[in-house]
């Protein structure tokens, strides 16, 4: 059966398959890492902070979709390494705002970077121009579903 006949994909199915092929890049990525010895929850908290900017810890809490307790252990442990900083809300200094330091942007940069060149080298020496081409016509869906998520 040729792609143009093959029935559409139960959504169930694709799920599954979509949550071991994530999972299995995103582990495979996690455990070749050397670089600055940090946990996913922590990687995702610089991530954000560096994309879009300072935030207050409850919102961090929620927008990463955690308790505000575990938040605060999980920056708590960012900015004991100096990868955050904490200041006063400008405009309401009752506030606390959070914001990645230099060290915590220098930090992601040599994480992506190495990850980068990883994913680049298999993609070179393993998968032809078109499957390549192919898998970057499903980027917009899968940055699509991360966003719903």
């Amino acid at each position: 059966m040729d792609e143009i006949d093959r029935p559409a994909a139960d959504a169930q199915e694709l799920a599954a398959e979509l949550q071991l092929v994530v999972g299995r890049t995103a582990r495979s990525l996690r455990q070749a890492h050397a670089v600055g010895n940090v946990a996913l929850s922590e990687l995702s908290v610089l991530s954000r902070l560096e994309r879009e900017g300072p935030d207050s810890p409850s919102s961090l809490a929620e927008a990463e979709r955690v308790r505000p307790q575990a938040m605060a252990v999980t920056l708590a442990t960012l900015e004991e390494r100096g990868l955050v900083s904490r200041r006063q809300h400008p405009d309401d200094g009752r506030r606390v705002v959070i914001a990645v330091t230099d060290v915590g942007r220098t930090l992601l940069v040599e994480r992506r970077s190495e990850s980068v060149r990883r994913i680049a080298a298999v993609l070179e020496t393993e998968f032809t121009p078109a499957e390549r081409d192919a898998m970057f016509a499903v980027l917009p869906l899968m940055n699509r579903l991360a966003e719903r998520l």
